[in-house]
């Protein structure tokens, strides 16, 4: 089975309505900060009850999330059914010169418990696309860990700990409206990264950087350890790790660099905002020969590119609109699974005029199998089939029904899941499948 990684905590409180339009039906890896004590509450359980207020008065947010989410196959994949799955998070924010005095200076933790089945796993074996950005196994695990430094007036920052590189890099805001996981950290880098990169649900120790040249220009790059699962892990790392709490420093290295340009970007722009990323990735270590099997290439690589771009705004509002997305990237045939990946679609941000925080949003994502590994599946000669795409569409509906509450109905139709491989429990290829959900995301 395969888990891709996919965004965390701040997306967690975005599907709950707190902040759209990247409402996600996914995590981002921080969790949305309290509102001021004076400012409408926008949590389900308020200021606790005079605890948030004081909290916050020493620097300190807290968050409580939970996710819960049932889907169905209806038919393809391995087998009809409906699963539930669910993620409760807990998180602490620290502004640090408030608590200690330590100016531009704060800190994160947060933990997750993940339960019941996930979609991926239970009906369709095991594809490239992980349904539902939740899914994992189910465990009680550390998820982020870390300490940032801001210099010169926030423009530049340093981050170190236990980092996910899906809360920062390869993002779009208006693909965090989706709830499959190749919207969140797409296909291309957690089927290309060794254990599937330092995302979602094993983040990483690291280092990132991030300097804002200008206002509208944001240059970011980071390190990684490159061995999820920890030392001599070669197996599924979530095994090898089960809780977070490896911080291993051994099997390479990962870097990842990314320049973003923010079009219309001020408050007062004109025009509509925007935004256009170019970044890639390198890893140390030595990578298996898709058509040979042996472990002689040395190093990896890959490159994207993403536009997210508001095309209409509705007179009188910021945000309520529509927006188009679309990622592209690549990566050499000779040492990785997927070699091109491509996914785009177009939100809608209030629909209905009358419901503001609702978000409409259509998605479709394709990974093309390498040319090698498919080679190689030829030569293996039947039964084996030989693997060439796994594609997907998603629509998904998130409403909000209160602050703090959101429902989101979801339907996903994925074509050739695994790529076109043999089912497990035999009946030939797994056929493509069609996936009804429904998502509620709970912001305490």
């Amino acid at each position: 089975m395969t888990y891709l990684p996919i965004r965390s905590l701040r997306a967690l409180a975005v599907a709950a309505g707190l902040a759209v339009p990247p409402l996600a039906g996914a995590f981002a890896d921080e969790p949305a900060e309290a509102p001021p004590a004076a400012a409408e509450p926008k949590l389900l359980l308020g200021d606790l009850g005079g605890l948030r207020p004081k909290l916050a008065a020493q620097g300190i947010d807290l968050g409580i999330t939970y996710i819960g989410e049932a889907f169905g196959n209806v038919t393809g994949g391995v087998r009809r059914g409906a699963v539930y799955e669910g993620q409760l998070g807990v998180s602490l924010d620290a502004d640090l010169g408030k608590l200690v005095g330590w100016p531009g200076a704060k800190a994160h933790v947060n933990a997750i418990e993940i339960h019941g089945s996930g979609p991926s796993a239970d009906l369709l074996g095991g594809n490239l696309m992980t349904v539902s950005n939740i899914e994992a196994r189910p465990t009680l695990r550390l998820y982020a860990l870390w300490l940032e430094q801001n210099f010169a007036d926030d423009r530049l920052s340093v981050r170190i700990g236990q980092l996910a590189a899906d809360a920062e890099f390869i993002t779009s805001n208006t693909a965090g409206g989706l709830i499959n996981g190749t919207f969140g950290w797409p296909l291309l880098t957690a089927a290309d990264t060794r254990g599937g990169g330092p995302a979602y649900p094993l983040p990483q120790p690291g280092v990132r950087l991030q300097a804002k040249s200008a206002e509208d220009v944001t240059v970011r790059a980071a390190l990684f350890s490159a061995q999820p699962g920890g030392r001599g892990c070669t197996g599924n790392p979530q095994v090898c790790d089960p809780h977070g709490v490896a911080f291993s420093l051994s099997g390479g290295t990962l870097w990842l660099a990314e320049a973003e340009y923010d079009a219309n970007a001020g408050k007062n722009a004109a025009g509509l905002p925007g935004a256009y990323k170019l970044g890639g990735w390198r890893e140390t270590g030595a990578f298996a020969d898709q058509l040979s099997g042996a472990l002689d290439r040395s190093g990896d690589w890959g490159v994207y590119g993403i536009v997210d771009q508001m095309i209409w705004r509705r007179a009188g509002t910021e945000d309520q609109g529509v927006s188009v997305f679309v990622r592209l990237g690549g990566a050499p045939s000779d040492r990785n699974l997927v070699s091109f990946y491509a996914d785009g679609g177009i939100g809608f941000k209030a629909p209905f005029a009358e419901r503001p925080g609702d978000v409409l949003t259509l998605g479709a994502a394709y990974g093309r199998i390498s040319g090698d590994a498919a080679l190689a599946d030829r030569l293996a000669g039947p039964p084996t089939p030989v693997r060439d795409h796994e594609a997907l569409i998603e629509l998904s509906y998130a409403a909000a029904i209160k602050p703090g509450w959101t429902l989101q109905p979801d339907l996903q139709y994925v074509i050739h899941p695994g790529g076109n491989v043999l089912a497990p429990n035999g009946g030939g290829v797994i056929g493509n499948a069609l996936i009804f959900g429904l998502r509620t995301s709970l912001a305490f």
